[in-house]
């Protein structure tokens, strides 16, 4: 019983794994980002070669 007490009050790995979330959804929110940014991107040349003379 002392075993399982002690091991449930360790929190010697707690931080490496709020870490990992942290970086989990921080690079979701970046690849969220990238595909919206891209997508914009894309938008502008479309516009800007629509805008070009053809010859």
């Amino acid at each position: 019983m002392r075993l399982l007490k002690a091991y449930l009050t360790d929190q010697r790995g707690a931080t490496a794994v709020e870490y990992g979330l942290i970086a989990a959804i921080i690079s979701t929110a970046l690849i969220a980002g990238f595909g919206v940014f891209t997508g914009s991107l894309q938008n502008v040349f479309n516009v800007i070669t629509d805008a070009l003379p053809m010859n």
